[in-house]
């Protein structure tokens, strides 16, 4: 094997050299900063991403922030509108609950002054009966000491 021959160690020596630092020379001067280029590149493509990806989880939140705020303000108005309709409407129902006791009150008022006129109207029309009916009991009877006066004088004594 002329690897192992002893007269060219010295050439394949210097070859391996040569070769190994060209080698050397080529790969830290083109390819390892085109390397490291590229995974410069990279790192700042992930750091952009990562960026963004903070920016846009910020942006989420302070959304979030507004939507829970909006939502509160909103419920509080609707709250708010609600208790106000609340009260309107119990002081049209308390308005309407004492216009009809006044009128109910009213008509209670009337009833028992026609009740009382027509009690009155109904007594004087009994006491009219009374007189006539005694009369004519008396005038069957005969009794001609008694007159129309005193019946109605005795009637009169008997309601008080």
């Amino acid at each position: 094997m002329p690897q192992l021959d002893i007269s060219t160690f010295t050439s394949q020596l210097f070859w391996l050299c040569v070769s190994f630092f060209s080698m050397l020379f080529i790969m830290s001067k083109f390819i390892i900063p085109k390397i490291g280029d590229i995974l410069a590149q990279r790192q700042r493509k992930i750091d952009d991403y990562l960026h963004k990806a903070h920016m846009t989880r910020q942006q989420a939140e302070e959304s979030l922030n507004k939507y829970h705020q909006a939502l509160a303000d909103a419920t509080r108005k609707a709250d708010e509108t609600l208790r106000k309709t609340q009260e309107e409407l119990n002081s049209f129902i308390t308005g309407k609950q004492n216009e009809l006791r006044d009128e109910l009150h009213r008509k209670i008022i009337e009833g028992e002054a026609e009740i009382a006129a027509g009690k009155a109207e109904a007594l004087v029309k009994v006491r009219e009966m009374s007189a006539e009916l005694a009369g004519d009991i008396i005038k069957k009877l005969d009794i001609s000491v008694i007159n129309a006066a005193d019946i109605k004088n005795a009637i009169k004594k008997i309601e008080q």
